[in-house]
């Protein structure tokens, strides 16, 4: 296949970091994506459990940024992978493929999360082993799970042959992201600023074959956590560059072929403000939910598992029966009771039905109402 490469930008060897960077010009948009982030920061402090109520929004996360990559699944066929314990995601009958690689993201994503947890450094190893998860199964099998790249790769529209961007080689990838782990660790500028530029270096480096905005994407996440800027990794900017994605290809391209570094900042700290804020809302309206369904769970189960009973839920909006009585620390004829009475209200509605030895799979819709897009 012959390449078009008459419109295509090349990496911007030697300008990382930017020698030259006039930080006034992104003071406004700094000082207000800090403001809004710090807000959202704040209501997670103020949660009952932030990783009880915010499992939509990880399911939110993996939708839009695998649907930047062409691959189109519902959250709640995510959901459901999410609540079995171990999905056999190779029974191809089971799961479509595009579910499969949309669950895949948020497992890799949760999987870093937990590694840097336990003390894992942020690290080349740490993001091999991210892309490693990312592309274990369905299409991704074939595009080097966890390697480098070796050959040279090159960005363009899907099934066109004209080339926009030329990363950087893969003779110059390693020194390339060493000096990204470098700058992202440094104090050289504000965290957030840091984030901004690490993001759409990594974007540039393009390490891998396959897969490459989608950890770029979760590096969001980690590193904001990493360097401050939230107290637990729960902030998901993948919506928002879906919603603004010419904006985003155009600003990140601009930084190779002029050096606009400020621009880039300047868009990708107005991304941060305006998801802090859509982040917060949904937030907020789950936070809302989680308090009127306690009282509402008391009433109708009439039992002191009502909360252990919501509190499965909310961090399972989509379940299989079975999990749901023998794993969510309820006795099984209690549970049964309750799933019984939560279907007669209309609180939870059946997804599938029940078939042989396979139990039914319920969602509950109310948080899921909140939370589709």
């Amino acid at each position: 296949m012959n390449l078009d490469l008459s419109q295509a930008v090349d990496y911007h060897y030697g300008a990382f970091p930017p020698k030259v960077f006039d930080a006034a010009r992104v003071l406004g948009p700094l000082l207000e994506a800090t403001d809004a982030l710090a807000r959202y920061d704040q209501m997670l402090k103020g949660m009952h459990d932030s990783e009880i109520l915010l499992a939509p929004l990880r399911g939110q996360e993996a939708l839009a940024s695998s649907r930047m990559e062409g691959t189109f699944s519902t959250l709640e066929e995510v959901l459901e992978l999410e609540s079995e314990t171990d999905p056999d995601l190779s029974a191809s009958e089971d799961y479509r493929s595009e579910a499969v690689e949309t669950y895949l993201y948020g497992r890799a994503l949760r999987t870093a999360r937990q590694a840097m947890k336990d003390g894992q450094p942020f690290s080349k190893s740490l993001i091999r082993q991210t892309h490693q998860l990312l592309l274990s199964f369905a299409r991704g099998q074939t595009k080097n799970p966890g390697q480098f790249k070796t050959e040279q790769n090159y960005i363009g529209s899907r099934g066109s042959t004209k080339i926009s961007f030329v990363p950087i080689s893969p003779e110059q990838l390693e020194s390339g992201m060493d000096r990204l782990l470098d700058f992202a660790g440094s104090a050289a500028m504000p965290a957030l600023l840091r984030v901004a530029i690490s993001h759409l270096e990594f974007e540039a480096l393009h390490p891998f074959k396959d897969g490459n905005g989608r950890v770029g994407r979760m590096l969001v996440t980690l590193l904001l956590w990493q360097l401050g800027c939230i107290s637990t990794p729960h902030f998901y900017i993948s919506r928002y560059f879906e919603e603004h994605k010419a904006d985003y290809i155009h600003h990140m391209r601009e930084v190779s072929a002029s050096g606009a570094w400020e621009n880039w900042c300047a868009f990708f700290l107005g991304a941060v403000k305006e998801q802090a804020q859509q982040n917060l809302q949904t937030a907020e309206s789950i936070r809302k939910l989680y308090e009127e369904m306690k009282g509402r769970f008391a009433e109708l189960l009439n039992s002191a598992k009502a909360v252990t009973a919501l509190d499965y839920i909310f961090s399972n909006p989509v379940f299989r029966n079975s999990r749901f009585t023998q794993h969510a620390g309820i006795p099984p004829h209690t549970a049964a009771r309750f799933s019984r009475i939560l279907l007669e209200e209309k609180l939870l509605v059946p997804v599938r039905e029940a078939a042989g030895r396979q139990s039914a799979i319920y969602s509950f819709e109310p948080l899921l109402r909140l939370v589709r897009i």
